[in-house]
């Protein structure tokens, strides 16, 4: 493979309008002036070598660099406004796996707390009153290795949020060193598993789940259905 050429891209999902691929962890999906290989890159390539056009390919939704897991391309331009107004209405459903030290106390908590950006350091977001509104539900799907492995639903999109309202309630992820959660060689323990949503052309139910990233622990028997 030629040096800066992306990587082909792990596909989750495909048909002639949208494509959900599982995006590896340090890798962008937007370019961020750097020339870094991106996920829409690879994802404009695969479209393009599949006979596809390129051009018509953007990004729906988007995950940090230490994050990895599904994210949502428009095939087609005259699609994207309804997606857009699909991701930001919240009518998809995202959900992720997360894993914390220790023995998380709750089965299930909702976190309702407003997020600002940290005035301190412009990497961070924080809970502040003057923020806006941001909501988790958290669910407890199991322990191994002194950890807890978490589901966690997003009610609300704002930046870091799962990684701000985990480390608010004292439960920072592993591997999130910038939230203060432990060291982690496997990196940010967190993955976006499951996208949900009304296919806007077929108009049917669409569930498009990830495989088990190999970094987490084996999924729980019990706790990952719909």
């Amino acid at each position: 493979m030629a040096q800066g050429q992306p990587k082909e891209p792990v596909v989750a999902y495909r048909d002639s309008w949208l494509l959900v691929a599982d995006k590896p962890q340090g890798q962008l999906v937007h370019g961020d002036g750097t020339g870094a290989p991106t996920l829409t890159h690879a994802v404009r390539a695969l479209v393009a070598r599949t006979g596809g056009d390129a051009a018509q390919v953007q990004a729906v939704n988007r995950l940090d660099v230490p994050t990895s897991g599904l994210v949502l391309f428009s095939l087609d331009k005259r699609l994207q406004p309804q997606l857009d107004a699909l991701v930001a209405g919240h009518d998809a459903r995202k959900r992720y796996l997360a894993l914390v030290r220790g023995s998380f106390p709750a089965r299930q908590l909702l976190i309702d707390a407003p997020i600002a950006r940290d005035r301190h350091d412009a990497r961070r977001m924080r809970v502040a009153p003057g923020g806006k509104p941001a909501r988790t539900l958290v669910t407890r799907l199991g322990q191994a290795q002194g950890c807890s492995l978490l589901g966690v639903e997003l009610q609300t999109g704002r930046k870091h949020q799962i990684r701000v309202h985990l480390a608010h309630e004292g439960w920072p992820i592993v591997g999130d060193e910038l939230y203060r959660g432990a060291r982690s060689r496997a990196g940010l323990m967190l993955h976006a598993w499951e996208l949900a949503f009304v296919h806007p052309v077929t108009g049917e139910p669409l569930v498009v789940r990830s495989a088990w990233p190999a970094r987490f622990p084996d999924p729980p028997e019990a706790g990952l259905g719909r």
